[in-house]
């Protein structure tokens, strides 16, 4: 565990099976997004679009559990309307809480994270940020061209760069179709006979049965001063990350999605940042799956 941005908390909560990562922002953060890939499952994306009026987000949920699992960012809501945080309706306080999830329904029976463990994750929310096989990362795996039983596992990653005296530190589920690589070398992935295989090759010569299976989510926070538009700016340049690290990536058997989240002061060059967070985004993903 670790403390990284001031203001920021995250609470995890898992069964054996799946679970949520909430992060939680006091005050409020400016907040973008970026979905690629072809099966993504999603919640209050389209609020975060630079043409919309909200500029202010209270909480990010990540998930496991398919479509199913968006019911944990009910629970979320719910903690954070109790505390009083959300955008004020007339009488009303609605907290938003975009959110994005995996596909990690790998189990006979179904297992997704409830409503209550995601109001848990936020009552559980710390600035002590943990890492690993928890949260939304419970149930991740990556490398499926051979089926749910030849993968690797995977988790939860935290990766970070400093740019001018900001911070940028990226979150990432990796539960990725495709392979992750270092240096060019396989590190997760599909495994034969205990050894890695290369999923690009054998693309051209099976087809997997693992349609939908998949999906890299995160999010980039940083404490530089950010409008909604470079948010959504450095959402977007944040795949970069995913794109140097998983082979193939965003794919339409998954639904990468990257969230990023300004929270600060800091007033730091565009070039500069959106340079940081490809460098932590690659970092996190390494991460989440040698814990």
């Amino acid at each position: 565990m670790e403390r990284l941005i001031k203001g920021v908390k995250i609470g995890n909560v898992n069964d054996d099976f799946t679970g949520v990562t909430v992060i939680v922002f006091e005050d409020g953060c400016v907040c973008g997004c970026d979905v690629r890939g072809g099966a993504p499952g999603t919640r209050e994306t389209a609020l975060l679009g630079s043409d919309k009026a909200n500029e202010h987000v209270d909480a990010i949920a990540l998930c496991g559990g398919s479509a199913y699992g968006l019911a944990a960012a009910c629970g979320v809501m719910n903690a954070l309307k109790e505390k009083g945080k959300g955008v004020k309706v007339l009488d009303k306080i609605v907290p938003i809480v975009p959110s994005a999830v995996i596909y990690d329904l790998n189990d006979r029976e179904y297992h997704f994270p409830s409503e209550k463990m995601g109001y848990d994750a936020v009552q559980k929310a710390t600035d002590m940020w943990e890492r690993g096989k928890v949260g939304a990362g419970k149930g991740a795996t990556v490398g499926k061209i051979l089926g749910i039983d030849h993968c690797s596992r995977s988790g939860l990653g935290i990766g970070r760069a400093v740019v001018d005296g900001a911070e940028v530190v990226a979150i990432m589920v990796v539960n990725a179709f495709g392979d992750v690589r270092k240096d060019g070398k396989i590190i997760a992935g599909a495994k034969y006979n205990d050894a890695f295989v290369d999923t690009l090759e054998l693309l051209g010569s099976i087809r997997s049965d693992a349609k939908g299976a998949n999906t890299t989510i995160g999010c980039v926070i940083t404490d530089a001063k950010l409008t909604k538009v470079q948010t959504n700016k450095l959402a977007s340049v944040s795949h970069n990350g995913l794109a140097k690290t998983i082979f193939p990536v965003h794919t339409d058997l998954d639904g990468d999605t990257i969230f990023c989240a300004s929270v600060g002061d800091k007033n730091v060059d565009m070039i500069k940042l959106q340079v940081a967070c490809v460098k932590a985004v690659e970092a996190a993903v390494w991460d989440a799956v040698t814990l």
